[in-house]
C-alpha cells in the first residue's frame, strides 16, 4: 500500500465538519493497480469531501474528467468525458471490513484512510459498457440495428404437456 500513500486522507488531527482535498489523476494512478484497463490516456480531477463526525466520517468522491475509449463497432478512438460520485460512510471498529456496499468499517486506531481504491472504482464505474463513438455515421448505426437482436415478444403461454396436465389432475383428486 506505500505506492498509494499520496491518497491517505489525515483524518486524525482535523475538525469535525467538512474538508476538501482535490487530486489529479492520470495513466500513472492506474499503473499503480495491477489491473488493465479498457481505456487510455485518462486526465481526471478528483474532489474528495471529508464530512468528519466524532464517531464516523463520511465521504463524498467526485471524478470528472476524460478518457480515451476504442469504438465497439469501428475500432476508432475517441475522447469519452466521465463524472461520476459515490458517497461512503467509514465507521470505526475492531477490524477492517468493506464487505457492506457504501459502509466500510476501519480500525480505530487507525489516523488515515486511503482513498485510492475508491477513486479506482469510481473511475471504474463512469466508463459504459457499450463503447460507441459520437463519430459513427447514420449509415454504420442503421448496418448495426439491422443485425442486431430483436426482442421477441414473451406472451405467448408456453404449450403445456399433456402427461404433466395427467399428473396434476391425480394432484387435485387427493
Amino acid at each position: 500500500m506505500d505506492k498509494l500513500r499520496n491518497y491517505d486522507i489525515s483524518f486524525s488531527g482535523l475538525k469535525p465538519g467538512k474538508h476538501e482535498f482535490k487530486f489529479e489523476i492520470d495513466k500513472a494512478f492506474f499503473q499503480l493497480f495491477d489491473t488493465e484497463q479498457e481505456f487510455t490516456n485518462p486526465k481526471i480531477s478528483v474532489d474528495v469531501l471529508l464530512n468528519k463526525h466524532t464517531t464516523f466520517l463520511e465521504f463524498e468522491i467526485k471524478v470528472m474528467g476524460t478518457v480515451d475509449l476504442v469504438c465497439d463497432i469501428s475500432s476508432e478512438n475517441f475522447s469519452y468525458p466521465i463524472e461520476n460520485q459515490i458517497d461512503i460512510l467509514v465507521k470505526f471498529g475492531e477490524e477492517y471490513d468493506d464487505s457492506e456496499e457504501d459502509v466500510i468499517t476501519i480500525p480505530s486506531n487507525d489516523h488515515a484512510f486511503n482513498v485510492a481504491q475508491l477513486i479506482y472504482e469510481n473511475v471504474a464505474l463512469a466508463i459504459p459498457m457499450k463503447k460507441i463513438s459520437p463519430n459513427l455515421s447514420d449509415e454504420d448505426l442503421r448496418i448495426l440495428e439491422k443485425f442486431s437482436p430483436k426482442d421477441t415478444e414473451e406472451n405467448e403461454e408456453p404449450k403445456s404437456d399433456p402427461r404433466w396436465d395427467a399428473l396434476k389432475n391425480l394432484k387435485n383428486k387427493n
